[in-house]
């Protein structure tokens, strides 16, 4: 990989990854702003005192002008208050109170998942066509098909509720460390309800890749010339197949911040997932945006940082070359 092509090739996606994420922030925000605020209620809170805030953050305003006074106040680090949630809480300091929450269900998850993935992908890989390939691939392709709140109930009908080997909902920060035995075996159902999807996925892209590199004719040429089958696998064929399922194993470690809407709803893990979802139900605006904002960032650096590493991981892919 030459780095003259790969450093504009790297600017040109960051550019392109900035465009991207000015669009779909701006589209939010106008969207967001078209519904009608919800209506101020005295019970318990001061209908003055809110109003004026409103006022102040310019909610009075024609849009393009909320929409620039908005990032002045955010270049500045400022995400505002929360309105409908959290009232009068800086929005950043709860979201940095949430996100160890949806990264310690997240990490757990993928350390879960990986091992089991690429296991069952090169075992299923291995014995093509036979039993063991089909039963896997079943096993994948109903756990792909089936939406990840369906297995989440019936892994806390079964797990949860009629055995009663864990908890309902995961343990608070407050009762035990996030990295704790106590916490994993509170989280434990949530985490095997995140890992199901991204074992079936691992495992399905993992035995296509290996598969396809097994049945190449440098392999066929190689056992030709007397090379061994375990020769051939553990030198050629992993070495080679790895190539395209690393990045996507990459992907999934960036991503662990962005959580789970579904099963951190579930399972009531007060992460950022859950936070989104009744942001949106109850119309906080400055809670709304700093997610967005931080959802499209890490899909959009997840993205980046699996289209860069193939250069990386395999020197023979030349970035930017047409």
């Amino acid at each position: 990989m030459r780095n003259s092509n790969m450093l504009p090739y790297v600017l040109k996606r960051l550019a392109l990854m900035i465009f991207t994420f000015l669009i779909i922030c701006t589209l939010c925000f106008v969207l967001i702003k078209l519904l009608p605020l919800p209506a101020i209620k005295a019970q318990g809170r001061d209908a003055a005192l809110l109003q004026a805030r409103r006022e102040a953050m310019g909610y009075n305003k024609p849009i393009i002008v909320q929409y620039f006074l908005y990032w002045k106040h955010v270049l500045r680090g400022d995400f505002g208050l929360g309105e409908q949630m959290y009232v009068g809480q800086q929005v950043s300091q709860v979201l940095l109170e949430k996100i160890p929450y949806t990264v310690t269900v997240n990490l757990y998850a993928i350390l879960l998942s990986i091992p089991l993935g690429l296991l069952l992908g090169i075992y299923a890989a291995l014995r093509q066509n036979k039993w063991q390939d089909h039963t896997i691939s079943t096993g994948v392709m109903i756990f792909i098909s089936v939406p990840s709140y369906v297995y989440a109930f019936l892994v806390q009908l079964f797990l949860c509720h009629i055995t009663g080997w864990f908890p309902l909902t995961a343990a608070s920060r407050a009762q035990t460390g996030l990295f704790s035995g106590r916490m994993f075996y509170s989280m434990f159902p949530a985490v095997l309800s995140l890992a199901f999807g991204t074992i079936a996925g691992l495992t399905r892209f993992t035995r296509a890749e290996l598969s396809e590199v097994l049945t190449g004719e440098y392999l066929v040429l190689a056992k030709a010339k007397g090379l061994s089958r375990s020769a051939c696998i553990f030198r050629h064929a992993l070495k080679n197949a790895m190539v395209p399922v690393l990045p996507m194993i990459l992907g999934e470690f960036i991503g662990i911040m962005g959580g789970s809407l579904i099963i951190e709803g579930i399972f009531a893990i007060p992460g950022v997932g859950n936070l989104y979802t009744t942001a949106i139900s109850v119309r906080d605006y400055n809670f709304f945006m700093a997610l967005t904002f931080f959802y499209t960032l890490i899909g959009l650096l997840s993205s980046l940082m699996v289209d860069l590493s193939y250069g990386f991981i395999d020197p023979r892919i030349r970035m930017g070359e047409k």
